[in-house]
Parts: structure tokens; sequence; C-alpha cells
């Protein structure tokens, strides 16, 4: 299994500490690890939220759970496991 390094959410400061409330799970209190491994570069961090944020919300003609659907439909045949 690959190690990345990252910060721990809780030693975020400056620029990650900005970004804390856009990428920290609500329902359970931690940020995921895809979001983590940006730790190390804050813009790529908001630029990943950025993306993700007009993907689940850029269209009015699908509801979001829809386009999480989509997104797991996608995950699954690319063999992705997050």
């Amino acid at each position: 299994m690959a190690r990345i390094e990252i910060i721990p959410d809780d030693s975020w400061d400056g620029d990650l500490a900005e970004l804390y409330s856009r990428v920290v799970d609500p329902a359970y209190g931690r940020v995921d690890h895809i979001m983590a491994v940006h730790s190390l570069n804050p813009r790529s961090m908001a630029a990943h939220m950025a993306l993700y944020e007009s993907a689940m919300t850029g269209t009015a003609t699908l509801r979001k759970v829809e386009r999480e659907l989509i997104a797991l439909v996608v995950s699954l045949e690319n063999d992705c496991h997050y």
C-alpha cells in the first residue's frame, strides 16, 4: 500500500486552516483521505474542492443524489476503491 505524506488536520494553519470548513465531513468530523493528500499543497486542495463543488451543483437537470450515483458508477467502472 502506498504511503502519502499529509499534514494531520489538527495541525492545519494558514491557507489549510481556511479550507478546513470546506473539506471536513460534517457527519464524521474528519477530512476524507482523498482531500487530505492535498494538505501539502493547499492550492491543489482548493482546486479539487472547486471542481467537486462545480460537478455536484453545476446543473439543474440532475439532482445531487443522481450526480453522486453517476460518480459511484464511474468509480466502480474504473476499479476505484475510495
